[in-house]
């Protein structure tokens, strides 16, 4: 399979490869996992600086060069597999560093903060547009699911952009470097962190009408629930923070259970 088919591109700016490296803190004592090494650029890189690396490639030619280049050094471990089947809660702390394919961008940071395991930081390379609504914050346009989300999770940051022209083939827009370093504790109080998450995808599935509206078919009493707790029926998702939505979830569930 063509790795252009998939939605990859390669960096090959050694410069920026080694920035982003250094950028990402990781150290000796560090289990760090690289996601589509591909030609092995930045692997060789994390694989001095970390204590065990884990790369995991999906494309089988790309594999074969990582295995001849890689499969006698003693902290580097290859996986040929698609990281989505991947069973990152077997490993002690870790970190991620990774250029990812942008097709799969969402579902990877989904599997990573919505998944039981010891994940610590990641650091990865994206579509600019991604990483600034990552980093959104409530009444910007960019705001919504995916802000919440990840910055609920943890510290969310854009470390620097990269130009299209530094990868190949080259992609239609930029990209960025962002960091994620997981909170010791979450944000904010949440009672039940199912029934937040559902508030907040269901909220955002209306991203245009008042939340309100949206949630009256799962909750008859919205506005009630709305109205307690000083949140006005008119709000749109895009306008609430992260307490406000907190909040009402946490209300909800002491009126619905």
């Amino acid at each position: 399979m063509k790795r252009s088919r998939i939605g990859q591109n390669f960096l090959f700016d050694p410069l920026i490869a080694s920035r982003i490296v250094e950028q990402s803190g990781i150290n000796r004592d560090d289990t760090v996992v690289e996601i589509g090494p591909g030609h092995g650029m930045m692997t060789r890189l994390l694989a001095e600086r970390s204590g065990d690396l884990i790369a995991i490639e999906l494309d089988r030619k790309l594999f074969a060069g990582l295995r001849k280049e890689f499969g006698n050094s003693g902290n580097v471990t290859l996986l040929n597999m698609d990281v989505m089947k991947y069973d990152f809660g077997q490993l002690g702390p870790f970190k991620v560093v990774a250029n990812i394919p942008y097709y799969i961008t969402t579902p990877i940071m989904f599997k990573l903060i919505e998944g039981e395991n010891n994940l610590r930081s990641m650091t990865l390379t994206i579509q600019k547009e991604v990483a600034e609504r990552i980093v959104a914050n409530p009444g910007n346009k960019q705001y919504g699911v995916l802000s919440l989300m990840v910055q609920f999770y943890g510290k969310a940051g854009i470390l620097f952009t990269i130009p299209a022209g530094a990868f190949k083939p080259r992609p239609k827009v930029d990209s960025a470097v962002i960091k994620v370093e997981r909170h010791s504790k979450p944000p904010v109080d949440v009672h039940d962190r199912k029934l937040f998450d559902k508030i907040i995808k269901k909220s955002f599935a209306g991203r245009r009408k008042m939340i309100s509206n949206t949630l009256k078919t799962l909750y008859p009493d919205i506005k009630s629930i709305m109205d307690e707790i000083n949140i006005a029926a008119t709000r749109r998702p895009e306008t609430l923070s992260m307490e406000e939505f907190a909040n009402l979830a946490n209300k909800i569930s002491e009126q619905h259970g």
